[in-house]
């Protein structure tokens, strides 16, 4: 028995040197030649990854063109007529991106475009609808150099010349050639080479995308609020408590300005106040509104600055009676074409009052909009007052028009 054990230990011993040793010249042939093996491994392994980047994951990882065809997004047909169709999915072009849509929001001008069933510069049906939105890169056609798959962005509705006679001379939102984007109410977004150059900007790690989907109308709002003219401690006057008169509300707060916001609805009280409102004048009646308003003003004098976001005649000409001697109106609401007001000629004159009209934006105003939005003092979760999936959008917009208490609903495709 002994010997039979010592000839197993020692058969054994040898067996597991053998073993040993052929392992190790196994490891070491994986360590020293077959290394390059790795080494190709990893090498094609980035270059594979370096093509996804570069190539836009092989036209969206050919999901997009081989096993979807289509995809789900709202389409303005008319009036209070947006269906969700089953459309062709975009594909970039040169100096183009496509986006996943992460958020869509909702907003006042497209809810005239809905109730209307047109935009004279934006929109003419059947046409993709929505403009204001974040998402993330999918794929990048020729030439695209700033953005790649896996960015998070948020892409402008437009994008101004650059060439015009207003583009030179630093006017850019009143551009001859201002090319218009919609299709914001979908799954995926093709995104204008012009509007990649001058107007999509990285969406940073921590911002949600649907805060970042607001940087487009704050843009507007920052550009009427500066075009007002304002002055530290001025007082401001802002009429209508809808999305965009409370983002001026709340951007002249963070300025420093005593503001007073002028609504008509209860739930535009709690929300003005919530944003930074010094007083609220609630009423349906331009003459008290008028009345309540200068009482807040030393001696009755008046506002320094008032801003109309209602965009209706009778607004425009209360506004004109808010402001103080020397002081400004802006009449920031679009009315509906062909609209026409009376006015006090006599105290605009004598009062030396400036009026002013502030439309739309600038790439420049874009971009402090976002950084707005990024640094935290603006409070964009306040202005999310609602979600709905893209299925809702209709739902969503008969709730809006019944003058609900939603501010922006975000839709998620």
């Amino acid at each position: 028995m002994p010997k039979t054990v010592k000839n197993a230990l020692l058969r054994g011993r040898k067996t597991v040197e053998e073993v040993i040793h052929q392992g190790l010249d196994t490891v070491e042939d994986v360590v020293q030649v077959g290394r390059t093996k790795v080494e190709g491994v990893i090498h094609q392994g980035f270059d594979t990854v370096e093509d996804v980047l570069q190539h836009g994951r092989g036209k969206v990882e050919s999901v997009l063109k081989i096993r979807r065809e289509t995809m789900r997004a709202a389409v303005l047909h008319g009036r209070e007529d947006v269906r969700i169709e089953n459309v062709p999915v975009p594909e970039a072009g040169p100096g183009e991106i496509i986006v996943r849509v992460g958020a869509a929001l909702t907003c006042g001008t497209d809810l005239k475009v809905f109730r209307r069933g047109y935009h004279a510069r934006m929109i003419v049906p059947p046409a993709l609808f929505g403009h204001e939105l974040a998402g993330t890169v999918v794929q990048a056609g020729e030439g695209v150099e700033d953005f790649a798959p896996g960015n998070r962005v948020v892409a402008l509705n437009s994008a101004p010349c650059g060439e015009c006679y207003f583009c030179k001379r630093g006017q850019e939102n009143l551009c001859d050639d201002l090319l218009f984007n919609n299709g914001a109410y979908a799954e995926f977004i093709r995104i204008p080479a012009r509007i990649v150059a001058k107007n999509t900007l990285h969406v940073p790690d921590h911002v949600p995308l649907e805060h970042a989907a607001l940087t487009e109308p704050l843009a507007c709002a920052v550009h009427g609020f500066e075009d007002s003219r304002p002055r530290p401690g001025d007082t401001v006057a802002v009429i209508g408590g809808g999305p965009l008169g409370l983002m001026i509300l709340h951007v002249a707060s963070l300025m420093g300005c005593e503001t007073i916001a002028i609504v008509k609805h209860d739930g535009q009280v709690e929300a003005a106040r919530q944003l930074g409102a010094s007083h609220v004048v609630q009423t349906t009646s331009i003459r008290e509104a008028i009345k309540e308003t200068r009482a807040l003003t030393e001696k009755n004098r008046g506002v320094d600055i008032a801003i109309e976001a209602v965009g209706v005649p009778d607004a425009w000409e209360e506004a004109v009676e808010l402001v103080r001697k020397g002081g400004t109106v802006n009449f920031f609401g679009g009315c509906a074409v062909g609209t026409h007001v009376t006015l006090d000629t006599n105290r605009i004159h004598y009062s030396d009052i400036t009026l002013r009209a502030t439309f739309h934006h600038t790439p420049a105003i874009c971009r402090k909009a976002l950084d707005l939005i990024a640094g935290g003092r603006f409070l964009a979760p306040l202005f999310i007052t609602g979600h709905a999936h893209l299925y809702e959008l209709n739902r969503v917009f008969e709730k809006l028009m019944k003058r609900s208490s939603e501010i922006k609903t975000a839709i998620v495709p």
